[in-house]
């Protein structure tokens, strides 16, 4: 979009209706103004959580942008060391990068931090391919953002943490807690060597705890089952762990796991559209644990 002549780090573009992409009206009457601003003065959002990778869809995008340029004005605001930060389009300015442009169309905006993290967080927590990591700390992002705004800590917070990603509260607090995990636990979640719910349990553990579970994993190759992880969780809690329980709870041999398929539409009998599969499971976990507790 930067290529025609006239145009440059200062020109400026009047379009129609980005309020309905975005919220809020920059200049006030109806319109937005667009900037091309140079790729060199687009930063890197503050803890931006999810990758930008020069994978296939990277060069998609690069050859998109090559052919018909950003078609969708990123979202930016100034920046106190000059330049502006990026709140949203992180893809299409490495994308801009790849197809050899020089800037980039962005609208700018005197956003708040709080304000920022959450549009950020927004305008990417839908994408098909994000990891277990990145989505644990994004909701985390969006949720200290905004209780900064005075929202209270609790269910209907978490709800809105979840709502552009069709999320439930549950959910999202389980995410939470997942971002607790050292780095090197989440890279196993995302990878899948270690479980979702896994690491959900794993999280309540002090850091040195974690070192020695990934200690584990890592030297002996063990798989975590939900039973071995719940177990960890409880010897942290009583603080009672030590690297040797840890190796002893995780050599223990595994039962064999036994499947069982309930039919779809028995499941939409007692289950809501948006429970998970791991919601689902623990609902009838906890409701087969009453039972054998009556027996």
């Amino acid at each position: 979009m930067g290529s025609k002549a006239g145009t440059g780090s200062a020109a400026k573009i009047r379009m129609e209706s980005f309020d309905d992409l975005f919220g809020g009206n920059a200049a006030g009457d109806g319109t937005e103004q667009i900037v091309n601003v140079p790729l060199a003065e687009l930063h890197t959002f503050k803890g931006h959580p999810f990758r930008v990778e020069d994978d296939e869809k990277m060069e998609e995008t690069a050859e998109s942008i090559r052919q018909y340029g950003v078609l969708v004005p990123g979202i930016a605001r100034p920046r106190a060391g000059g330049g502006y930060e990026i709140i949203a389009g992180h893809r299409r300015k490495r994308g801009s990068e790849l197809a050899g442009k020089m800037e980039m169309p962005v609208i700018v905006r005197n956003y708040t931090d709080d304000e920022a993290t959450i549009i950020m967080v927004d305008s990417n927590i839908q994408r098909e391919d994000i990891l277990p990591s990145e989505k644990a700390g994004a909701y985390r992002m969006k949720y200290e953002a905004m209780k900064h705004q005075g929202k209270k800590a609790g269910k209907n917070t978490l709800a809105e943490v979840g709502e552009a990603a069709g999320e439930n509260a549950k959910k999202v607090q389980r995410y939470i807690w997942l971002s607790r995990l050292s780095d090197g636990l989440l890279a196993m979640v995302d990878s899948k060597k270690l479980g979702f719910s896994q690491g959900v349990d794993i999280s309540f553990l002090a850091e040195e705890m974690q070192q020695w579970v990934e200690t584990a994993i890592k030297e002996k190759g063990y798989s975590v089952s939900m039973a071995q992880s719940a177990k960890i969780k409880e010897y942290g809690r009583a603080g009672e762990l030590t690297p040797t329980i840890v190796r002893l709870i995780l050599s223990e041999e595994k039962t064999k796991e036994r499947k069982v398929t309930l039919k779809a539409e028995k499941i939409r009998e007692y289950f809501a559209e948006d429970c998970s599969s791991e919601e689902i499971e623990g609902i009838i976990i906890q409701l087969l644990d009453e039972w054998k507790r009556k027996q």
